[in-house]
């Protein structure tokens, strides 16, 4: 069959480094983002001043921020590089790392005034790091005595190497890694002390928004600011750091100047693209725009700085990290008394982006109109740009082409047509749901339609990919990582999971083949 990919040509490896690096904490906290919700919805109505104070209640919140949530981060990042005994190690060697933590505290208050003491430092970043040392080990050691062991001691073996090994790195979490963590996260916290202190708060999207734009964005939001909200809402019941990143003003800003002031294909995708952005919370789909006049850049920073600096000013904070980065989301999270804040933060965010864009593409729009094809092409290329930056296509940028299919879309050979019987379909994507589960819902109605029963049409992450696909279905760009992962499935590569005639030609191969059988 052939796939095609979208290559990140001008990407340098450190910037891919870092996307990789973000695309794996994220991947380990976006799955737990409803527990991180849930303990939100606990504090908002228990503690002592949440909404309805429950003092039996309230006690849920220590234990589950401080134990539950970075065991559960562990689990999942050990599960995404080695199953479930990755998962397991990863969580034995963080909960050493928890205990390590409160140890180290508990011996430094013993010499501090009652009046100046440490809290608990939570263990999300501990957890980051305990993650892929536990399950990259665990599967080294596996590696070394696979195939040596005598058969009836299989279970034996495995047993005990994992328990023994988890033995090892829980050790191993309490004294270095606990201690690292302390340390990296007491400095990390007064940086953004001195920088709160010093009213520069504000100066920290001149990094984010951009990094937002070249999809850096996931390994400072996962990795620092994530982390730190959460250490600071555990304390204060709130974080501005939660808004740093997540604030959908600048992004609906700078696509409703180009509702208004773009030309061409920019303009005529505009309106549906902020919509996407500011209620689903897709904040790549402002991407392309940003790209195509690099310049637009400074009405993004110049939005960011706005709304830090009135969530400053007024006390804007959210209670837990919104998730996605959609209006609904950072309203269910706004803190006790600070909704005014918050939403005027967006509302001027979004305003002064619009207006600054708006100088930007006036500016310039004379020479534009008179490059108007020039211009389409640029908006093409600028899209190509932005799914090279993140590695993969998406529904919603696809969506920003009119839903044209590209020669990116891979069909399927016919050789390979009747070489293996298609009973097992699975869509795959990095993690496992939204896009490829709208493209599986899809498939599955074809499949329907079609009056064909016995086939099974389900979606799941590219990393828990096994021989039991009969047929994968991928985004171009991450089809190679799939055919690596079950090399002897049928492949099939698509542009855009929501509408593809990719679809039909499955529906076509699976009727063919129930055509011959009967």
């Amino acid at each position: 069959m052939t796939t095609a990919s979208v290559p990140a040509s001008g990407t340098s490896r450190a910037r891919v480094g870092v996307q990789r690096f973000g695309t794996f904490l994220s991947g380990m906290i976006m799955p737990n983002i409803p527990a991180l919700i849930a303990w939100g919805i606990f504090t908002a109505f228990f503690i002592a001043v949440g909404w309805t104070p429950v003092p039996a209640l309230a006690t849920l919140v220590g234990p589950f921020i401080h134990y539950l949530l970075p065991i559960l981060i562990a689990y999942t990042g050990g599960n995404i590089i080695y199953g479930v005994r990755g998962g397991v190690v990863a969580s034995i060697g963080t909960f050493g790392a928890i205990a390590g933590s409160d140890y180290l505290i508990a011996q430094i208050n013993a010499d501090l005034p009652a009046d100046n003491q440490l809290g608990q430092v939570h263990m999300f970043i501990g957890a980051m790091i305990m993650a892929p040392i536990c399950a990259y080990s665990m599967r080294w050691l596996d590696s070394l005595w696979d195939g040596k062991i005598k058969a009836g001691f299989e279970m034996l073996v495995n047993m005990f190497s994992a328990g023994i090994w988890g033995f090892v790195l829980a050790i191993i979490g309490f004294y270095p890694i606990a201690w690292l963590v302390n340390g990296v996260m007491q400095i990390l916290s007064n940086a953004v002390d001195w920088l709160v202190s010093m009213n520069l708060l504000p100066l920290t999207s001149i990094i984010i928004e951009p990094a937002k734009v070249f999809f850096l964005n996931n390994a400072i939001n996962h990795g620092v600011l994530t982390p730190l909200g959460i250490q600071q809402s555990a304390e204060t019941g709130s974080s501005i750091l939660f808004l740093l990143e997540a604030n959908p003003g600048p992004g609906v800003g700078l696509l409703l100047a180009f509702t208004f002031f773009g030309i061409g294909a920019a303009r005529a995708s505009a309106p549906g693209a902020a919509v996407i952005q500011f209620f689903g919370g897709i904040h790549e789909v402002y991407f392309p725009y940003a790209l195509m006049k690099p310049m637009l850049i400074l009405a993004l920073i110049a939005g960011g700085m706005t709304g830090v600096t009135t969530n400053m000013l007024l006390g804007g904070a959210l209670r837990a990290p919104a998730a996605p980065g959609s209006i609904f989301a950072v309203i269910a999270q706004v803190a006790n008394n600070s909704y005014f804040a918050v939403l005027l933060s967006v509302v001027l965010a979004a305003t002064v982006t619009f207006l600054i864009s708006w100088v930007i593409l006036r500016a310039s729009r004379k020479r534009d109109l008179e490059a108007m094809a020039a211009t389409d092409d640029a908006f093409g290329a600028a899209i190509t740009q932005t799914e090279a930056a993140k590695g993969k296509s998406s529904d919603a940028l696809s969506g920003l082409r009119g839903g044209a299919v590209t020669q990116a879309d891979g069909g399927i050979e016919p050789a390979t047509m009747t070489e293996r019987e298609i009973k097992n379909i699975v869509f795959a994507c990095d993690a496992g749901m939204g896009s490829s589960a709208m493209g599986a819902s899809v498939l599955r109605n074809k499949i329907k339609k079609a009056g064909i029963e016995d086939v099974t049409v389900t979606n799941k992450a590219i990393a828990a990919l096994d021989p039991s696909a009969d047929l994968v279905i991928t985004q171009n760009q991450l089809t190679d990582r799939a055919r690596q992962k079950t090399p002897n499935s049928v492949h099939v590569s698509v542009d855009n999971f929501m509408n593809s005639p990719r679809y039909d030609e499955v529906v076509d191969l699976v009727r063919g083949q129930h055509d011959d059988k009967a």
